[in-house]
């Protein structure tokens, strides 16, 4: 790719996260656009590209990385195809924007992990949006002045109108609680050593079997506690909070009072009503900023180890959810790859 051309991307996956991303390459992100996408179900990539020029649909994702329209690799697929795209990335030496998770678990990533020092750099971003969302940005910012003094707990909540018919337990850590995961680690600078998973009685509002809500306890290898209420049958809305508690002070996001009215003897603002309304403007941000570090030749953002230690964790949050108990979350040595 030369240096003022756009960058070639091939989108894996087509379904809601990946078809959006097409959109947003499309219409929103500069020096970039869709050259390929990729889905096993043929007609949904035909569909697709047709609404993108110069775009082509592939049901292989290894055919579509094997062209030459095609510098980088957007992997939106569900996870547990991730692997499979990630490592033929690797055989082109392709960058790559993998929507979370990296994989599904631990083993899986580690392989992953494995095969990227393999080729002597780094190749992947993970897609964990929070990361670019101005108000956690701001709160990272803050964290890391030392301003507030030393964080000693992060309080977490994540409510979801309802959940998708398909949604286990497991998954409300898994797909869930991920987020709270990454950010958690990126917001602190800790590891997260060990999880702890309390399981309240069910609403009677989630679907038969479903444990939900659940409260998660993450303990951090730097001393500070990180708790999230996961709620993802609220019925109200789509909330996602987080509270730094400092020894000199608080700090608090996701409050979302950005239009207060007062009418009628009321007052009150509205609650967002799923992810890609409150994060629209996170998941522009992120594909902007891979975009850029791509076409300068360097790699940002969450890593594959970030990717990583989060399935290692979660891992050890469904053990906790499934067991009950303190489970302890085991790590590789950190490789210097990612130091």
């Amino acid at each position: 790719m030369k240096p003022r051309e756009p960058l070639r991307i091939a989108v894996v996956g087509t379904g809601r996260m990946g078809a959006d991303h097409v959109r947003r390459i499309d219409r929103v992100v500069n020096g970039a656009r869709v050259t390929a996408v990729v889905d096993v179900d043929a007609e949904r990539a035909k569909s697709v590209a047709a609404g993108v020029d110069g775009c082509t649909a592939h049901t292989d994702p290894a055919a579509a990385m094997a062209s030459a329209d095609v510098d980088a690799v957007l992997v939106a697929s569900p996870g547990p195809a991730h692997e499979a795209a990630l490592l033929a990335a690797f055989e082109h030496d392709l960058p790559v924007l993998c929507e979370k998770p990296l994989t599904p678990d631990a083993a899986s990533a580690l392989r992953v992990l494995e095969a990227e020092q393999a080729l002597g750099h780094r190749r992947v971003q993970v897609g964990f949006m929070r990361r670019y969302d101005a108000e956690y940005v701001r709160l990272k910012a803050l964290l890391d002045s030392g301003r507030l003094g030393r964080p000693l707990m992060l309080h977490n909540r994540h409510r979801n109108v309802a959940s998708p018919p398909f949604f286990t337990s497991a998954m409300l850590i898994s797909d869930s609680v991920a987020h709270e995961v990454d950010a958690t680690r990126w917001l602190l600078g800790h590891e997260i050593s060990a999880v702890t998973v309390l399981r309240p009685t069910p609403s009677s509002g989630a679907p038969e079997g479903l444990r939900d809500p659940q409260f998660v306890l993450l303990e951090t290898d730097g001393g500070a506690i990180s708790d999230v209420e996961i709620f993802v049958n609220c019925g109200f809305g789509y909330q996602v909070q987080a509270e730094a508690v400092c020894e000199r002070g608080t700090a608090r996001i996701g409050d979302g009072h950005a239009l207060v009215t007062h009418t009628a003897g009321h007052w009150g603002g509205t609650i967002t009503q799923d992810w890609t309304e409150r994060f629209a403007q996170a998941y522009d941000d992120e594909v902007q900023a891979w975009v850029d570090s791509t076409r300068r030749g360097e790699v940002d953002g969450p890593s594959t180890w970030d990717g990583y230690a989060a399935a290692a964790v979660c891992e050890a949050g469904v053990r906790a959810l499934e067991e009950g108990g303190r489970v302890e979350v085991d790590l590789v040595e950190k490789p210097p790859l990612y130091r």
